[in-house]
């Protein structure tokens, strides 16, 4: 918590989606005011579903929104439900609603990325956040104070910027070195089922996945069971768009998928207009801040969605430089270097490990198939993943001062 009398650094957050906003509310926490610039006119139910796991739903309750959140998201009972592609056979399942608790504290939840937003924005002050702000533009010269332009001709100069303004980022082009994007080969389809029209298989309190050869389907209810969120990879092709607004039809959704478990093509064709966009490969970063600029997100550490940790690690990273921040106002350029010593190793394991998921998730049938299926009968995600969901921002800070 920033000290009565000390001057508060003038901060800039370029971006106000999960990560931007989530930083806003953490800095608000710890006293200091920040401006969110947003380019959107208006906020918006872009997007689809989302996992919120352990280690984000423990930032959740530390803010004070889990209590909000929960109004409209989905407890899982089941989680990391694997089906084979071909008849659903059911290959493991993890009992979340005994173990996930016990083992974390929290809870895992499924849920629309617009409620996750909202209950975000509810602990960011009225008047931090500016619509219709759309940066084109970053200058940072030496001690020179970082200037930012916008597209409507107007300037803002800070004393921090921080870019969580995503995958297609503005200020990791600014400050970063190149790091051009490579096609992955796999895309991905987003869609909303009302529940009203999907399968009651599909309507449980559950995360399904189904694997086969070169592709996987991810299903869970999201938006209080009002709607089961699809979300399904398959080869790209030369498709190679990659954008929140691109779309497919549903004719070439079951394309993908038409020779699979009838009761899976049902979901499908119950689908709205799908989502689509292609998985472009990106490199870890060895650096994500210059001088008193600095990346947070999807604009530091893209990856593949395959541990559905997208979200969580946006908000860890909130949570993390907001501490680094507070503890050091009189020198942000050290601040934002301590903040990234933290996180680059966390975030840069789950970028490889994610990108390492597709290969295993769509091995074609056969001897290294069936060896799969059979280690998932003695598997216990839930454990073997303690690294990611038993995280605590307060205690990675604790442990690099050497005070825990």
């Amino acid at each position: 918590m920033v000290e009565a009398g000390a001057r508060s650094p003038r901060i800039a957050i370029l971006g106000g989606g999960i990560g931007g906003l989530a930083t806003a509310a953490f800095l608000h926490r710890e006293g200091i005011a920040t401006t969110v610039y947003e380019q959107a006119p208006e906020f918006r139910a872009m997007g689809a579903g989302l996992v919120v796991a352990p280690n984000s739903a423990r930032l959740l309750r530390r803010l004070g929104v889990l209590d909000q959140f929960q109004r409209h998201a989905v407890r899982l009972d089941v989680g990391w439900e694997f089906r084979r592609w071909q008849d659903g056979t059911v290959l493991s399942a993890e009992d979340l609603a005994s173990a996930c608790e016990h083992l974390y504290g929290e809870q895992t939840y499924t849920a629309h990325r617009a409620d996750l937003l909202e209950a975000l924005r509810s602990a960011v002050p009225d008047g931090s956040v500016r619509l219709g702000k759309r940066c084109v533009g970053l200058r940072v010269h030496g001690g020179d104070r970082p200037v930012l332009r916008f597209a409507d001709g107007g300037t803002a100069e800070k004393d921090v910027v921080i870019g969580a303004d995503g995958i297609h980022s503005v200020v990791r082009a600014a400050i970063a070195e190149p790091s051009p994007a490579a096609c992955s080969g796999i895309c991905a389809f987003r869609a909303l089922v009302p529940s009203g029209r999907a399968p009651a298989f599909a309507r449980r309190n559950a995360q399904t996945l189904w694997i086969g050869p070169g592709r996987h389907l991810v299903h869970y209810p999201v938006s209080a069971g009002r709607s089961v969120n699809l979300v399904a990879f398959a080869p790209a092709g030369d498709f190679n768009v990659e954008s929140w607004t691109a779309t497919a039809t549903v004719e070439e959704f079951l394309g993908e998928f038409g020779t699979w478990d009838p009761a899976l093509t049902e979901l499908i064709s119950a689908a709205g207009t799908p989502g689509r966009w292609a998985l472009l490969d990106r490199a870890p970063l060895r650096r994500w801040s210059k001088g008193p600029v600095t990346l947070l997100g999807d604009a530091a550490h893209p990856m593949f969605p395959f541990f559905a940790q997208g979200a969580a690690q946006a908000i860890e990273d909130a949570a993390v430089l907001s501490r680094c921040l507070a503890d050091d106002l009189g020198d942000p350029p050290r601040a934002l270097l301590r903040y990234e010593k933290l996180r680059i190793p966390r975030t840069t394991r789950l970028q490889e490990d994610s990108h390492a998921r597709s290969l295993v998730n769509h091995l074609p049938d056969g001897p290294e198939q069936q060896a799969r299926d059979r280690s998932f009968a003695d598997a216990d995600p839930l454990v073997a993943n303690g690294w990611i969901y038993g995280y605590d921002p307060d205690d990675a800070l604790a442990e690099s001062t050497g005070t825990r």
